[in-house]
């Protein structure tokens, strides 16, 4: 089987648009969850019980802000959903960053594009409902179908870049983006692609969305006035997760072919694990038997014991049950073995929803991306507003990195992502040397 490499990083997320300006400000403890509560239709969204959101920053491109004409090509905004912009914008940087431009036969053929959403284009469903609703059949536009599918963000990709090989997308809820990395990563191993643009995208920051979940009781309600606090991964005090948007995307290569080429190598993507929980639509087994199984699957994958993770960049979205089983997980396979009894406090576990909110199907890509960067770098992101962890405290004995980045020789990271159905996927990054 052939190993892969992540030789590109692109990403838009409520930190800053461009991965080098997310990171650096992830790690410097700041938030990108702002009030949503002015945002037009404004009656619409001030009388939502949660008024909060991880939303991408407008602004110039220098300043790492998002505005369309810089960062895409005329006419795109009309042919693409806001979703598959972002994916088309991350992808554009991953491919600078990895400075992959193919020009020849064989190369395009043997690169590939594999771009997931968990939602879609929410903004293009409601907006021509209504239209349709009161206009009738004329006020549909053309072009309603093509911004509605998913799979058109890897395919406008591909087209821009003449990319032939494999073209694919999920649509797995929150663990889409984690799904993506881990299934173009076999396309790799396989022999389909020498080379991958991989991700997840998502836009659905919309009055209808998050009334749907906010019904649902999975999101943060009390910290309207306050929501830079309202994510608060392992924190007792946790309530519910904060909806976000943006696009992670990585370039993935067969490493013999990244380095012939003398590629950057970021990590190794060496293990995939995924499950399935088979118990509820959106809440998780409490025993959280369904992410050790991805945990456990990823790590034999990859060839690891337990004992060899340096760190566990967690998929806790701030809600009660769904960190707590997490925790569950992590904490029986880390402390698996003769020794684990003695080493609950050495397992090194950090969620970055505290800063950016849950990015539903890009979650699981820019997550990805991080876990990347912490064993490139030897950093641990933190768990903002992680004040006391728990409950019951005694469970939560682990190194959270609360509230500030922590420096740390990582060798080998797990990345995890869960959904609603049941689905879960973790991916294991190693260090290249």
């Amino acid at each position: 089987m052939r190993s892969v490499a992540v030789t590109g990083l692109g990403a838009v997320t409520p930190l800053g648009v461009g991965f080098r300006r997310a990171w650096s400000r992830l790690i410097k403890g700041d938030c990108g969850i702002v009030s949503v509560a002015d945002r037009a239709p404004r009656e619409q969204y001030a009388a939502l019980p949660s008024r909060i959101a991880g939303i991408v920053p407008e602004g110039p491109r220098d300043q790492g802000g998002w505005n369309s004409t810089e960062w895409l090509e005329k006419g795109d905004e009309r042919r693409m959903a806001r979703f598959a912009q972002y994916a088309m914008a991350a992808a554009n940087e991953a491919l600078e960053d990895a400075g992959w431009a193919p020009t020849r036969d064989n190369d395009l053929e043997a690169t590939g594009v594999y771009i997931g959403s968990g939602i879609g284009s929410f903004d293009d469903v409601y907006d021509t409902s209504v239209a349709y609703s009161q206009g009738g059949y004329k006020k549909v536009s053309p072009l309603f179908v093509p911004r509605l599918l998913i799979n058109l963000a890897a395919g406008h990709i591909s087209m821009r870049h003449g990319f032939r090989g494999p073209n694919h997308a999920s649509t797995t809820a929150c663990t889409t983006g984690a799904h993506a990395l881990g299934d173009a990563a076999r396309l790799i191993a396989f022999g389909d692609a020498d080379v991958m643009v991989a991700g997840g995208a998502e836009s659905c920051i919309h009055p209808l969305a998050i009334a749907g979940f906010a019904r649902a009781r999975s999101l943060a309600t009390d910290w309207n006035s306050t929501p830079q606090l309202a994510s608060r991964p392992f924190d007792r005090e946790r309530a519910g997760f904060v909806i976000g948007e943006g696009a992670g995307v990585m370039v993935l290569e067969e490493l013999q072919h990244a380095r012939a080429r003398g590629a950057r190598i970021y990590a190794l993507l060496q293990g995939y694990g995924i499950s399935s929980d088979a118990h509820h639509m959106t809440a998780p087994l409490a025993s959280g038997d369904g992410a050790y199984a991805a945990m456990r699957r990823a790590l034999r994958r990859a060839g690891v014991a337990p004992s060899e993770v340096d760190y566990v960049n967690a998929h806790a979205t701030s809600t009660q049950l769904g960190d707590a089983a997490e925790n569950k997980a992590v904490k029986r396979l880390m402390l698996e073995g003769p020794e684990g009894k003695d080493r609950a406090n050495e397992i090194n576990v950090s969620s970055v929803k505290g800063a950016i909110g849950h990015l539903l199907g890009a979650a699981g890509s820019v997550e990805g991306i991080f876990t990347a960067l912490s064993v490139k770098e030897g950093i641990l992101p933190p768990t903002l507003n992680l004040e006391s962890p728990g409950d019951p405290p005694e469970d939560f004995d682990c190194n959270y990195v609360p509230k500030t980045a922590q420096r740390l020789p990582v060798k080998v990271a797990v990345s995890n992502s869960f959904g609603f159905g049941g689905t879960n996927a973790s991916l294991v990054f190693t260090k290249y040397d």
